[in-house]
């Protein structure tokens, strides 16, 4: 495959980078459970879930900034107007999640008075949000809430570059290989 054909070295890295960042978080806040409230470990995936979101929300304009001085590759065959839309919309609602979530996730944190601590390091980030635990809790629901929907966004975005490239038969999934 002609390498003008394919997203530059720079977007397929970020691209995986994320993808592999998103299941941390994923799997760092779906296991806190394994340790009790208030010990060590539970903090170190909470913190740890937090700073893998920060770093996705960091990555992700890095990526936008990249996409838009290089663009995309076109798809070949080319896709119809209905394909294209929806593969945009999908794009659009991946990028989305990638800048609504951490933020969610930090304005939850802060006004549950929780502390972002930089990492190895006792110095929290200045909370930009006064503590309030009603809004606390109605945010956390949204963050989960928006991180489920963020779930079935990245199955559809998984499934649809499989039938690509197994149905369809075109080079949607090796332009980022």
């Amino acid at each position: 495959m002609n390498v003008a054909q394919r997203f530059t070295p720079a977007q397929r890295r970020l691209h995986w980078l994320m993808a592999l960042l998103i299941a941390v978080a994923y799997l760092l806040i779906e296991q806190r459970g394994l340790f009790s409230r208030g010990s060590v470990g539970k903090a170190a995936m909470v913190q740890g879930h937090f700073w893998t979101g920060l770093t996705i929300f960091a990555l992700a304009w890095w990526r936008l900034a990249i996409r838009r001085r290089h663009g995309a590759p076109p798809v070949t065959p080319r896709l119809d107007r209905w394909n294209a839309l929806a593969a945009s919309s999908l794009h659009v609602a991946l990028y989305l999640f990638f800048l609504v979530q951490p933020m969610l996730g930090l304005a939850t944190a802060w006004t549950d008075g929780k502390s972002v601590l930089i990492p190895f390091t006792r110095i929290a980030l200045p909370a930009l949000l006064a503590e309030n635990k009603d809004l606390a809790h109605t945010l956390e629901d949204l963050h989960g809430t928006v991180g489920t929907v963020f779930y079935w966004v990245i199955g559809i975005h998984v499934l649809a570059a499989l039938w690509h490239h197994l149905m369809r038969k075109d080079d949607t999934l090796k332009r980022m290989l």
